[in-house]
């Protein structure tokens, strides 16, 4: 029988349960590696990806699906089994990163444009065929008084409608990840400024995904959170979460069957807290996390790319999970954090 994509993507929203994103560039774990000595290799990368998809209470009971880079899913554990099916054995579902990063816009100083549409539909029957189920593209939004430009919105969301479209016809759900950075330079907007950008963002991706005929029932939305810029903190967790709802309720379609936000340069605590603070109000969709650093910081210390200490990353990666997975039902609390 035929997986439909509308089945996948509830499934990825299940309640209680979320979207770990481990698909760090090599660029991006090499940094997160150097934070504790360990040297960037394709075996180091597996044993710490390994470690993370073998830990059963997290993966079985909070994690919905995995992102994965592309070298990730055709990797095998060290016992020979797929990484994927490692995956999939834990009730989790499989997807992949496809965009091939932000790059300088021509003409628009200080913006980017997401690259990797060439080929997008070959590589996806290929990613399809080793196990993903669900795909993740990233528009980056900058913002300050003068950005972003429209130009520069209206091409990030027409790519991401492109991909959108293209990852429905090969059975593949696509995450749509417009994310209006908290922390690029300079970094001092209000949370006015964002919420201003934040709906304009979005507001101007629906219109780009109903022009290329997209099925927002086989969606699913990464969004960032309305938040000030990270040098210019103020903003408390019922506001964060106050103006995102307002916001999404502003912007969202209720077609559209969850939202996955990014925790986007937050610690994991706050991504955490603001998470339940959203989960409290009355709402259309599912509200869960697709967290990468917020879900994985406290494990990686924890194992320091040690085999001894592999049970130790596992239980920080659990409980940061479990953490996460109480936040998308709005039953987080700030006192069980102490109690870890």
């Amino acid at each position: 029988m035929a997986e439909r994509i509308e089945d996948i993507a509830v499934a990825m929203v299940a309640p209680g349960k979320g979207l770990l994103a481990a698909d760090e560039s090599t660029s991006t774990i090499k940094k997160r590696f150097d934070s504790i000595n360990l040297t960037s290799t394709e075996d180091s990368r597996r044993d710490y990806r390994e470690m993370l998809f073998r830990a059963d209470d997290a993966m079985k009971n909070y994690i919905s699906g995995v992102i994965l880079y592309e070298e990730t899913l055709y990797q095998k554990a060290k016992d020979g089994t797929p990484l994927a099916d490692l995956i999939k054995a834990a009730g989790s579902i499989p997807g992949i990163k496809v965009d091939t990063g932000a790059k300088p816009m021509v003409n628009f100083p200080g913006e980017t444009i997401t690259e990797g549409l060439d080929g997008l539909g070959e590589r996806l029957a290929r990613y399809y065929e080793a196990g993903a189920r669900f795909a993740k593209w990233r528009g980056v939004i900058a913002v300050s008084d003068a950005l972003p430009t429209r130009g520069s919105l209206r091409a990030n969301a027409q790519a991401l409608a492109r991909y959108a479209a293209l990852c429905q016809a090969a059975g593949i759900v696509p995450i749509v990840e417009p994310e209006v950075l908290m922390d690029g330079a300079p970094g001092t907007h209000s949370i006015d400024r964002s919420e201003e950008v934040t709906e304009w963002t979005l507001r101007t991706t629906f219109e780009e995904l109903a022009e290329a005929r997209v099925s927002l029932e086989g969606m699913i939305l990464k969004p960032s959170m309305v938040i000030d810029g990270k040098n210019a903190r103020k903003a408390s967790v019922a506001e964060v979460a106050e103006r995102t709802v307002r916001v999404l309720k502003r912007t969202v379609p209720s077609a559209v069957p969850g939202i996955a936000f990014l925790s986007g340069g937050q610690s994991s605590e706050e991504a955490t807290a603001h998470l339940s603070a959203m989960n409290t109000f009355e709402l259309p969709w599912k509200l869960t996390f697709s967290y990468g650093r917020a879900l994985q910081e406290t494990a990686l210390k924890a194992w320091g790319g040690k085999a001894e200490n592999v049970a130790a990353g596992q239980r920080a990666f659990s409980h940061r999970a479990r953490m996460n997975g109480l936040a998308a039902l709005g039953n987080w609390k700030a006192d069980l954090e102490k109690a870890a």
